[in-house]
């Protein structure tokens, strides 16, 4: 988008450029030219009217136009500005997808995670069954996804909870902490009336971020 915003500036500015070349030369011959004509027909000095002398001597000396260099100042620090942009421009990678189980996530129609820039977005990872098993297997897959993409907890920054039950959820949070350790990100816990299959008790999914 910025080469495209730098191309467009060069040929609009090209453009101004030639039609203020033009609009100058038309300019000095209308000041030279016409005004004579009309002050050889004015000699009255009668309600307004000048003499042909003063008319003469008011175009006769017509304001000198600024040096071309002056005039061409701006253009060219702007050119310089916008050429100085396009050569710093760095391309964004397109966003990557990781697949952990890529058959069924495929015909599902997800990634399991999503590197953009430096985030990496974790679907969520659903548990089944008693909350506490539900709860280390669903940490142990993050742990396993995060690892695959270079990172730990430690680099995750949000968490999004969601399950059937939150209060057997609550009362597991040992077993989440544990994950954790001292890095703690932001975290939203929610209970839902069911998840994607009703088997399921538990899906929790992560924004990570890549440090530079």
């Amino acid at each position: 988008m910025r080469i495209l915003t730098c191309i467009n500036f060069l040929v609009w500015g090209s453009f101004i450029w030639i039609g203020r070349g033009l609009l100058a030369g038309v300019t000095r011959q209308h000041v030279v030219g016409y005004p004579v004509a009309i002050a050889s027909k004015t000699s009255m000095t009668i309600g307004g009217f000048v003499t042909r002398q003063a008319a003469l001597n008011r175009v006769a000396t017509p304001r000198a136009p600024g040096p071309r260099r002056a005039r061409c100042a701006p253009w060219l620090l702007g050119l310089a500005a916008c050429l100085a942009g396009c050569a710093t421009t760095t391309s964004r990678p397109p966003p990557s997808c990781y697949h952990r189980a890529e058959a069924v996530e495929v015909e599902v129609g997800y990634c399991q995670a999503v590197r953009s820039g430096n985030h990496l977005y974790v679907s969520g990872i659903v548990g089944q069954g008693e909350m506490p098993a539900a709860v280390q297997a669903v940490y142990e897959r993050l742990k396993q996804t995060l690892e695959a993409n270079g990172l730990t907890f430690r680099d995750v920054v949000k968490e999004n909870v969601y399950t059937t039950d939150l209060e057997a959820f609550k009362s597991s949070k040992d077993v989440r902490r544990a994950y954790y350790g001292a890095s703690l990100p932001a975290a939203t816990w929610v209970q839902v009336q069911r998840l994607y299959l009703p088997s399921f008790v538990l899906e929790v999914e992560l924004v990570a971020e890549y440090r530079k």
